[in-house]
């Protein structure tokens, strides 16, 4: 998507402009609000709905969580990316559990918030590997208190064994299309499969369901 509707929201006002500079660096991508609080950006997100909302995760009034949940059911278009300064499993898996498309630590910001908008406005995951192993280590400490299951699991094709392992280490859909040798419409058409034989109902579950079986460490 060349043109891009994008609202930023960070209490700093120091943050809101370094983000809007970096983002200006790109043609048709145009910032068209900012906001201040949790509960401004969910309001602008309902009224402007933006193709790509930017939020703090430590804002006032709602978290950058709670703006993605709300943002989930008040502009299902809009893809959110959660930005935060802090280095926690906690964080990183409710934002995930909050329907946000995207999830950068500030420190990585400078090299992957350009990539982030790029990927969600694609309608991928964007993930970075920080955040990613954050994310990992929270559900495998979750797991380990709980009891395997004796179900047995439907069985996958090797290909889609690939794809699985593949989107539980953070790769977007664009990324393990390359690596595979396949188009990105295949590799959402797997990943619709994997979740239709599996039961899961998101990339969460998707990640949850890897690390559990090995597909994933």
């Amino acid at each position: 998507m060349d043109n891009l509707r994008i609202l930023i929201a960070d209490d700093h006002e120091l943050i809101r402009r370094g983000v809007r500079n970096l983002l200006a660096a790109r043609e048709g991508w145009n910032v068209i609000a900012e906001a201040s609080n949790g509960l401004e950006a969910a309001e602008k997100i309902e009224q402007l709905q933006p193709d790509i909302a930017i939020v703090d995760f430590s804002m006032p009034l709602l978290d950058g969580s709670a703006v993605a949940s709300r943002s989930v059911q008040c502009s299902p278009k809009t893809s959110v990316i959660v930005l935060t300064m802090h280095d926690s499993e906690r964080i990183a898996y409710q934002v995930l559990q909050s329907g946000a498309k995207g999830f950068v630590l500030k420190s990585d910001a400078d090299h992957n918030l350009i990539e982030a908008v790029s990927a969600v406005s694609r309608s991928e995951h964007f993930f970075t590997k920080t955040a990613t192993n954050l994310l990992m280590r929270g559900i495998l400490s979750k797991n380990g208190t709980e009891k395997a299951s004796a179900k047995t699991e439907p069985s996958l094709s090797a290909r889609e064994e690939q794809v699985l392992c593949l989107l539980a280490e953070g790769t977007t859909s664009k990324e393990a299309a390359a690596r595979l040798g396949i188009s990105v419409r295949t590799v959402e058409s797997h990943r619709i499969r994997i979740n239709r034989k599996l039961g899961l109902d998101s990339i969460a579950d998707l990640v949850r369901y890897a690390i559990r079986h090995g597909y994933a460490s």
